[in-house]
């Protein structure tokens, strides 16, 4: 779009229709949220659970969660409401074809185009068309506006932030892994519908490259049940799980595939192979679990570890599971973490070990054995995330009150503290087995469609960083 005087910023601007000719045109584009389909709920009161229930959506012909026709309707809106032709535009019209549906995660990029002008009526009629990011039309249409024949500058409105849910930052991630090409991931023993559809959605926003590993006839059986067209995945056909996990990590020590997924079997089942001495995918540290989570009233991502491999880690297993948290955060784009190591109390006690351990944690950092982040140790959970409790007790720390990484004492602890935020606080989160030579994926039957999508994102990322950093 052509404009001769650019809007200072903080300001919004229009064109005149004397400004307006014929070709000129205007783009916007916008992710599609949760959020984004729970406030379009909430204005029109449309609550099809075609919309906003992922367990009926998967009855229908798009199986998945969908946006509202209009809320693409509202994006066009928006172009001619704020961009071309702007501030004193009257809607008058409005045709719109839908072509396809606007899945969660699509980035639509919506575009209005002067087609003629009624120099007596000032009127502009304008095509219209939303694409998505794999080029397909989505909505096209056209739209009848009155333009303004006077000119206007005013300040930009600025709109309070509304935050309905736990999942904005979840899509920070995955708009955060738009850039990298997807890594090629095997998918381990995907024998039901939970592991295909986990698989399937995160190969089609381009996070992924899928490998199927596991018994051909049980793979296909179960796609054909979900509905699910896996015929451009590649397959490797193995008798049984035991064996899924055997070969996956072999491709992985091949070179062929950058990141594993767990489907349907045991966690214990998968990294019994990947921690073998022998044929594993060791590295120099141990493995641990990490959590990306989303809480609505922190104003930064939460990243908790570990609550789900190392269940009574001494000192040095702590300082891997630190270190293997700073990279994840490096990965996602945060170069200097700070990291709480969390105890009951913010003072070193010889009788709690975990405060002991903690100030050992600290020195350990002060002499370079743990490297990319701010720690500080032992610190209450109340001072780690409050810099108000922090000012309370005291607490001079460039930590406390500000943690990106809360280190736990043990999984017991992790475990709690993850689920009391899930459950009490609307927090949600992302999970990534780390320290091993790729990153993996450890789903859960619980697990909805943005939060398989947001771990795959965090596989991704790492991969990509550890290819970066030689790892």
């Amino acid at each position: 779009m052509a404009n001769d005087t650019a809007a200072e910023p903080g300001q919004i601007e229009n064109r005149t229709f004397d400004e307006i000719r014929v070709g000129d045109s205007a783009t916007i584009e916008k992710r599609l949220t949760l959020d984004d389909i729970k406030l379009f709920a909430i204005m029109s009161g449309d609550i099809n659970p075609a919309h906003l229930d992922e367990d009926f959506a998967k009855s229908t012909r798009f199986q998945e969660v969908v946006a509202h026709g209009m809320w693409g309707g509202a994006l066009i809106s928006t172009v001619l409401g704020t961009e071309l032709p702007g501030a004193g535009t009257i809607y008058l019209g409005q045709t719109l074809r839908f072509r396809e549906p606007v899945r969660l995660g699509d980035v639509l990029r919506v575009s209005v185009t002067a087609r003629s002008k009624d120099a007596e009526r000032h009127r502009i009629t304008f095509d219209c068309r939303c694409v998505n990011q794999d080029g397909r039309v989505v909505i096209e249409g056209e739209a009848k506006v009155q333009a303004p024949v006077e000119k206007i500058r005013r300040p930009r409105a600025i709109l309070p932030r509304v935050r309905l849910a736990e999942r904005a930052r979840l899509h920070e991630l995955l708009s955060a892994a738009n850039h990298p090409a997807p890594v090629r991931m095997a998918v381990v023993h995907p024998v039901d519908e939970v592991s295909l559809q986990g698989a399937w959605e995160s190969a089609r926003q381009g996070l992924i490259e899928p490998v199927l590993v596991g018994p051909a006839v049980k793979i296909r059986a179960a796609a054909e049940a979900a509905g699910i067209d896996i015929g451009d995945f590649a397959l490797v056909d193995v008798p049984h799980s035991h064996a899924a996990a055997a070969e996956a990590v072999a491709l992985t020590r091949a070179g062929k595939v950058g990141a594993l997924m767990k489907g349907a079997l045991h966690t214990e089942e998968l990294l019994h192979e990947v921690v073998k001495r022998e044929g594993g995918l060791r590295t120099e540290r141990c493995i641990s679990h990490v959590m990306a989570f989303d809480v609505p009233t922190y104003p930064r991502p939460l990243f908790i570890t570990d609550a789900a491999i190392n269940i009574y880690p001494d000192l040095a297993a702590k300082r891997d599971i630190v270190q293997n948290a700073i990279e994840l955060a490096h990965a996602v784009g945060n170069s200097d973490p700070k990291v709480a190591i969390l105890s009951a109390v913010e003072t070193v006690n010889p009788k709690i070990a975990s405060t002991v351990e903690a100030a050992a944690l600290c020195k350990m950092a002060e002499r370079g054995q743990v490297r990319g982040g701010v720690i500080d140790g032992p610190l209450a959970f109340d001072n780690a995330v409050s810099e108000a409790a922090a000012a309370a007790k005291g607490i001079d720390s460039p930590v406390a009150g500000r943690a990106d990484i809360l280190v736990a004492p043990d999984l017991e602890a992790a475990n709690m503290l993850m689920k009391q935020l899930t459950y009490l606080a609307d927090a949600s989160g992302a999970g990534l087995v780390v320290g091993a030579r790729v990153p993996i994926v450890l789903t859960s039957r619980a697990d909805d469609a943005i939060t398989r999508l947001a771990s795959c994102a965090l596989a991704l990322l790492v991969a990509e960083h550890q290819t970066k950093v030689g790892c």
